[in-house]
């Protein structure tokens, strides 16, 4: 048995890698949830971070090309060879010229969603718990699920394409940046444009919201199913609020950092404080 919603017929009569049942991305998101929020924690109570620079170098340079690979044939085939109605992106029908491409791209979308969830495991097999928050777990989830619902209820291509384009030139730079302060963490404080990541991010959900609302308002007699379009516009203001609420408090009222002689006070409190068995392990 299958919940009512998946009773709908398929957007797509023959549907693409990971639309066809949702229990393949359902499965693959408890999985992910249950590691990174306990069974990874767990897992990492009594251990070392992993030194993971090697494999994140290959991740991350992975990400760079394959994001900017897929950016570039987007934007190529919407911007230079014009096949798409920017006004009206519809799917393209069985039988037309593109419409295989246009699977393959969308395909190597949603996977590249499964693919993002690596970022969290990473952090926690790193014991990088801080960067593991609400937002990151959210976003990530949202946009593997999310990606899974719309193509198993609308198919592929379509308006889809401009979450896509967008989606993929911010993941070129952002991965580009995790590369960069995974090799160099020395470097990682200095580098000026970190900040403007998010802000990318925001300029993101900005025009999709924005061209949604074209589409939707302004846009005459287009068939694009109107839910989609307002599940767009109410996803980006929500992304909105959260990555504009993380720049805020992240960039324009930090939190106030503690004068080091006061740092080294307190850790020399929290040592003296801590059972004299915890401290022969940190010794050992």
């Amino acid at each position: 048995m299958t919940l009512g919603i998946f009773d709908i017929p398929q957007g797509d009569p023959n549907p693409i890698l990971l639309a066809g049942s949702p229990w393949p991305m359902i499965i693959i998101l408890a999985a992910y949830l249950l590691f990174v929020l306990k069974l990874g924690r767990i897992y990492m109570r009594n251990r070392k971070p992993y030194d993971l620079r090697r494999v994140l170098m290959v991740y991350n340079l992975g990400q760079v090309i394959y994001n900017g690979l897929y950016f570039g044939i987007v934007f190529y085939y919407l911007f230079i060879e014009g096949i798409c109605n920017l006004r009206c992106m519809e799917s393209f029908p069985p039988g037309h010229r593109y419409r295989q491409l246009e699977r393959v791209v969308h395909t190597a979308y949603l996977v590249n969603k499964v693919v993002d969830l690596m970022d969290t495991v990473f952090f926690v097999l790193r014991k990088s718990y801080k960067q593991v928050t609400f937002l990151h777990i959210y976003h990530h989830v949202f946009m593997a699920f999310g990606g899974y619902a719309v193509t198993r209820i609308y198919g592929t291509g379509g308006h889809f394409n401009s979450v896509g384009l967008l989606n993929t030139v911010v993941h070129t730079v952002m991965y580009f940046y995790y590369f960069l302060s995974s090799q160099y963490p020395g470097v990682k404080a200095n580098i000026w444009w970190k900040k403007y990541i998010t802000l990318t991010q925001l300029v993101q959900f900005v025009l999709l919201f924005s061209y949604s609302f074209y589409v939707r308002f302004l846009s005459a007699n287009c068939p694009i199913p109107h839910s989609l379009l307002y599940l767009n516009m109410f996803q980006g203001i929500v992304f909105m609020y959260l990555f504009g609420k993380f720049y805020i408090q992240a960039y324009v009222r930090p939190p106030p950092v503690q004068p080091e002689s006061q740092s080294q006070s307190q850790s020399l409190s929290q040592s003296q404080s801590q059972p004299q068995s915890m401290q022969k392990q940190k010794l050992s």
